[in-house]
């Protein structure tokens, strides 16, 4: 398995931090991935950073934080590891509600009348066991045993597509599972193939709802969006827009310190707060648009 090695900073720009993330391609040796992305404290940070099969050059590597006015790099091995392997041994199933999100190594420990969701270790990502996913999965669950039934539910950011998965295993309804990464959506069509949900679950790479496969879908009784903070907020016109009167949202991805800002957008919108749960530093929102 190769050494892997990794470069940070931080600035305080987004668009310095994009336009250092586009000259990072053009190191020498070459990054095998570069990210840039907003640090999600309030604090206006972005962090930039690359992965490396090779040390990188800590020349390169100053000037480049001097010519975009960033933090120095900080520059660390990754110690070789068979990820998915450690994954395995250390991610236990995780009960939410009804639902039991276990990877297949966990079969035998399914519940007798559980709803069972498998997402393998290598899925990282939206397994259940972040706080966000879970407390999604929790509010599902309530809403479930209030009589509620989503009979035409969409999950915008899908990731692995546990959220759409677990709506589909207790509705008959269609389900359409959206995200704005072509490798997400591949990974959460093999996770509903997995799960015998295909046909069930629909998805589809989209940026929010712009996609003509929801449009035709819309209007929707529940959706799930667990993303971020800025992405909620400017997804909240398009909520509204695209909830039918009474239906519902499930909002997670965010820090309870940021919660008012996301329900000040959403309320602005016409979908107002229903219920505020946390799980450690993580919140879930569930909002109902007024109407019948």
């Amino acid at each position: 398995m190769p050494t892997t090695y990794t470069a940070f900073t931080k600035l305080r720009s987004q668009e310095a931090a994009e336009a250092l993330g586009e000259a990072m391609e053009s190191l020498d040796p070459e990054p095998t991935g570069v990210g840039v992305f907003e640090i999600e404290d309030g604090s206006g940070t972005w962090e930039v950073g690359g992965y490396f099969l090779e040390p990188p050059d800590d020349i390169e590597l100053t000037l480049l934080a001097r010519a975009f006015e960033a933090a120095d790099f900080v520059v660390s091995k990754v110690p070789d590891t068979d990820w998915v392997d450690k994954v395995r041994r250390e991610l236990t199933p995780v009960v939410a509600g009804r639902f039991f999100v276990y990877g297949s190594h966990d079969a035998d420990k399914i519940p007798e009348g559980s709803q069972p969701l498998l997402i393998e270790a290598a899925m990282a990502f939206g397994t259940g066991h972040h706080g966000t996913t879970q407390g999604c999965l929790e509010a599902l669950d309530r809403l479930a045993s209030g009589g509620f039934e989503g009979r035409n539910v969409a999950d915008i950011g899908c990731g692995t597509a546990v959220l759409a998965m677990a709506a589909a295993r207790i509705w008959s309804g269609a389900v359409v599972a959206s995200d704005i990464d072509a490798v997400a959506v591949e990974v959460a069509q093999a996770n509903v193939d997995a799960n015998g949900l295909s046909g069930r679950v629909h998805c589809v790479e989209a940026t929010g709802f712009d996609h003509p496969d929801l449009a035709a879908r819309a209007p929707f009784d529940l959706v799930f969006a667990n993303i971020l903070k800025q992405p909620l907020i400017d997804l909240a016109p398009d909520m509204a827009a695209n909830l039918a009167p009474g239906g519902h949202a499930i909002l997670s991805g965010l820090l309870t310190r940021q919660v008012d800002e996301v329900v000040e957008a959403y309320e602005a919108a016409g979908v107002p707060l229903m219920r505020r749960d946390t799980i450690g530093d993580w919140a879930t929102l569930t909002l109902q648009k007024p109407g019948n």
